[in-house]
């Protein structure tokens, strides 16, 4: 076996152990205990975070960090790597705790001369267009892990100026339009609710036992809207669009709620809200301005209504 290929194996069999000793390697691949203290010198020199202890029960530990072995991409792939990180760069908080902006760096330095050229000659031509997140989000990380670990928190929520303290089961994170969303279970309104990660102040674990009537473990971002209780008072949703709104709706998806678009580019939205919602659907159509025309329900145009009176009134 070449040593570039021992190397090799060596850091994937490290990273599954964890823990070690010489004559164990030594056994395993066949060459002397000075050879494998050599390679392990190396290993270490790669970056492989490795700890050793002396004594009879001694040997040697693989840290929390774990190293992947090299890979080898195609030019094309890491260009496409390169650029999916580059389009992440809007995002100033993200929920991992290495500076993201090392990685894209470390990644592009160790690239061949001719690939970097390939790219910088693509950095002023492609561009994936993003909305800039404006705040730092502190609670990234422990809200995820919440979510796989299918921990129940504690959050304080501040929304109009109010602060709430609430107990939620993180479904996930996501991003978009420059925020980061949490979907979760909240144990107050026993329903599934969406957070703003920016809106949250605080995380703490909540210690309590929280009873529940079914496994949250069986939902994730692609399912959430099953969580939803359908018991609540609901009301038709009726709007008309024109080609342009039809066009602004495109990127929306909303549960229950179907776009219809007709042959000469206008269209219509159909569906059950949730009367909990008017607030949010009336704000949201208002951005349309004229490319939409509510038909109902009668509770939404009338909130619409006095939504623009107020507005209205601030240049009267």
């Amino acid at each position: 076996m070449s040593k570039a290929k021992r190397l090799n194996e060596m850091i994937m069999m490290v990273n599954r152990r964890k823990r070690f000793t010489v004559r164990e390697l030594a056994q395993e691949f066949e060459v002397s205990k000075r050879t494998i203290l050599r390679d392990l010198q190396e290993l270490s020199e790669m970056g492989v975070p490795l700890y050793s202890e002396a004594g009879p029960h001694g040997g040697y530990q693989v840290l929390n960090e774990r190293i992947l072995p090299p890979i080898a991409f195609s030019e094309d792939e890491a260009i496409a790597i390169f650029f999916a990180m580059h389009a992440l760069r809007h995002y100033i908080s993200l929920p991992f705790d290495i500076e993201f902006e090392s990685i894209k760096k470390k990644f592009y330095l160790n690239l061949s001369g001719d690939t970097r050229d390939a790219i910088d000659r693509m950095k002023d031509r492609v561009d994936f267009v993003s909305a800039l997140q404006q705040e730092e989000i502190p609670f990234l990380k422990q809200l995820l892990e919440a979510s796989i670990e299918q921990e129940v928190i504690i959050i304080n929520y501040e929304k109009n100026g109010k602060i709430t303290k609430r107990s939620i089961q993180p479904i996930g994170i996501y991003a978009t339009e420059g925020k980061w969303y949490c979907p979760s279970y909240c144990f107050y309104r026993k329903d599934y609710r969406v957070f703003r990660c920016d809106r949250i102040t605080s995380v703490e674990l909540d210690e309590n036992n929280r009873p529940i009537d079914f496994d949250l473990s069986k939902f994730h971002l692609k399912n959430r809207f099953s969580l939803i209780n359908k018991n609540k008072d609901t009301y038709q949703l009726n709007v008309e669009l024109t080609k342009k709104g039809v066009e602004m709706y495109k990127p929306t998806k909303w549960l229950n709620v179907e776009l219809t678009k007709r042959d000469d580019g206008f269209g219509f939205l159909k569906g059950d809200i949730s009367k909990d919602d008017i607030n949010f659907f009336s704000n949201h159509f208002i951005s349309y301005g004229e490319e939409a025309i509510i038909k109902g329900p009668t509770e939404l145009i009338d909130c619409m209504k006095e939504k623009l009176n107020k507005i209205l009134n601030q240049y009267s």
